[in-house]
């Protein structure tokens, strides 16, 4: 089967809601400092800087390591973090697409809640949620891992088909970037655990990337942060 030449998984810079809401939880708050649509929410001032970041990094690449192909989250934040890093770079990159399957994932009913709200107004779900395992639980009219996975395995199918051995870059979501990784290296829950425990969970504005060895990718870098400012 023929796969892309590369794969580089960016996950946005720092958003709104990467700060208020950790905030928010841990003062037991039933709102927090951001609202709207999770898809609207903006980067902040550190989440620019650190696109800025990537446009830096994009620039210093050799011309024959460059993107060939861009595509990235509808969601705001995915892509704004892609145009500021392409104005940054001070190098032509090619125009961006977007792809509703690499949305960040869809929390249904709970999208913008607070771990606060969420008991308050949906008192069962922490019941339905162990029951189900962390892999299987699926929020009210949300999705769970495994329906990210199902999604990310039709986008990966359909680059390799569209794009095979062409050098692509996806600007996205943790939880897009984590589960890719699963996906590629068809990984079970239990070591997908362990890489986050072994590897933290995958940063604001981090690279990772895959490489094409024979006829799959391999991977090259994970969650690397090397190329943003200290914080």
């Amino acid at each position: 089967m023929s796969v892309v030449a590369e794969l580089v998984l960016i996950r946005h810079g720092q958003s709104l809601t990467n700060v208020a809401m950790p905030a928010a939880n841990a003062e037991g708050l039933l709102e927090a400092e951001v609202s709207g649509r999770d898809a609207e929410v903006p980067l902040t001032d550190i989440g620019v800087e650190q696109a800025r970041a990537v446009g830096t990094w994009l620039g210093e690449l050799p011309e024959d390591r460059r993107p060939q192909v861009v595509i990235t989250s509808p969601y705001l934040r995915a892509r704004e973090t892609w145009r500021i890093a392409a104005e940054a770079s001070g190098v032509d990159l090619p125009e961006p697409v977007t792809d509703d399957r690499l949305v960040d994932r869809l929390m249904g009913e709970l999208e913008m809640l607070t771990r606060a709200a969420v008991a308050q107004r949906y008192p069962d779900e922490a019941a339905r949620r162990a029951e189900a395992g962390e892999y299987e639980y699926r929020p009210p009219d949300g999705e769970s891992f495994a329906d990210i996975a199902v999604r990310l395995r039709a986008f990966l199918d359909a680059l390799n088909s569209d794009h095979a051995g062409e050098r692509v870059i996806v600007v996205a979501h943790d939880a897009v970037v984590l589960m890719m990784r699963a996906v590629i290296e068809q990984l079970p829950w239990d070591q997908v655990l362990a890489v986050e425990k072994a590897d933290g969970s995958v940063r604001n504005a981090s690279i990772s990337r895959f490489v094409a060895v024979d006829d799959h990718l391999e991977l090259a870098g994970y969650n690397t942060v090397d190329h943003l400012p200290p914080a």
